[in-house]
């Protein structure tokens, strides 16, 4: 089986971004992207996410962002990322769906579950979170009678008209959808501990340090909203004259059949529970080559530019993480291709520029 320089594992905007500076630099590799189509986890967005509402995407190497408008984000991304691969050439293959990599007499072994296999000298993950959400355990769950939906599977705002629902979760994502249910239905808002709302006194690159420390000493990264806190849109205003944003209650103890109760024995009957409580990396492939540290994250070594250049894993120089940690966003995913696409020549054992 030939062995290539290096695969890059996943086709969003971290992973277009290695793959271009990989090419530049003339390395040999493939991207192995599960996903059936370009687009990445965009392509995955709830339909009413508009370009308009999102915070903003980076530019791709040699290339602009698309701006903000009505038109869908689902559709718009996914086709920008298609027009990329296709302007550079790049390697994609698809649909692959990594389900480990393995160490092989010291070369890295790739295989999916379609039955494929490559063989590397390094890797570059770039898997994100999307296809890992997570939703946490509460008593009741099961008996509960009305919907359970997570952000991964948000039907849109007219879904819910006429239902009464309870948006579980302190980040952005719960503040958007907030802002489109409020002023159609009756909505609750539940949060483990109370909203910490951005007053403009911190900065996203003191945030994205502070993530980075987390990593560099092992622990599970942190999302840069926990420490940056939330802002209202102009697209929210209307949520914020209903007072919902204001009426923020504090986690429910469990479900029962008909809605949820608090520990003090405060009951309220729902319809829906709608689960904005995030996602975890999508890493589980990974696990054969022994990466986590005992704080239970991949620890990443400095980067020497920036902290967004935090890519080389400690525990095995072959691996690097883009999007990952202090890189999960889509700024910190380009500089992070960059930043994975050297360390794999260095690694190689090559000089040549980017």
């Amino acid at each position: 089986m030939t062995i290539l320089d290096s695969v890059v594992i996943g086709a969003g905007q971290a992973g277009l971004s290695s793959s271009f500076h990989l090419r530049r630099l003339g390395i040999e590799h493939v991207v192995l992207d599960a996903n059936a189509r370009p687009g990445g986890a965009w392509q995955h967005r709830w339909d009413s996410l508009s370009m308009a509402d999102v915070h903003g995407v980076a530019d791709l190497p040699t290339a602009t962002a698309p701006g903000g408008s009505e038109a869908r984000a689902n559709e718009v991304i996914a086709e920008w990322f298609d027009d990329y691969e296709q302007a550079h050439d790049l390697p994609v293959l698809r649909p692959v769906h990594v389900r480990e990599v393995v160490d092989v007499d010291g070369v890295l072994g790739i295989r999916s579950v379609e039955g494929g296999q490559w063989s590397a000298r390094t890797i570059i993950n770039a898997t994100g979170t999307w296809t890992n959400p997570f939703v946490p355990s509460y008593p009741g769950q099961r008996d509960f009678a009305g919907e359970q939906w997570h952000t991964v599977a948000y039907p849109g705002a007219e879904h819910f008209r006429g239902k009464r629902v309870i948006v579980v979760g302190g980040g952005t994502s719960a503040v958007q959808f907030l802002g489109e249910l409020a002023p159609v239905t009756d909505v609750l808002w539940a949060t483990r501990r109370p909203p910490v709302w951005n007053s403009g006194g911190f900065s996203g690159r003191e945030a994205i340090a502070m993530v980075q420390e987390r990593v560099a000493g092992g622990l599970p990264p942190a999302s840069v909203v926990s420490v940056t806190g939330l802002a209202l849109r102009p697209q929210e205003e209307a949520a914020r004259r209903t007072g919902v944003y204001d009426r923020r209650l504090p986690m429910f103890q469990r479900l029962e059949t008909g809605g949820v109760r608090w520990a003090d024995g405060t009951f309220e009957p729902v319809d829906a529970v709608l689960w904005a409580t995030g996602f975890r990396p999508a890493i589980r492939h990974l696990a054969p080559l022994g990466l986590r540290s005992p704080e239970g994250g991949i620890a990443l070594r400095p980067g020497a530019r920036d902290v967004q250049a935090s890519v080389t894993t400690v525990a095995d120089p072959r691996v690097q993480m883009v999007g990952y940690g202090p890189s999960a966003s889509t700024i910190g995913g380009n500089r992070a291709g960059r930043a994975a696409a050297l360390a794999v020549r260095d690694h190689l054992g090559r000089r040549e520029s980017a």
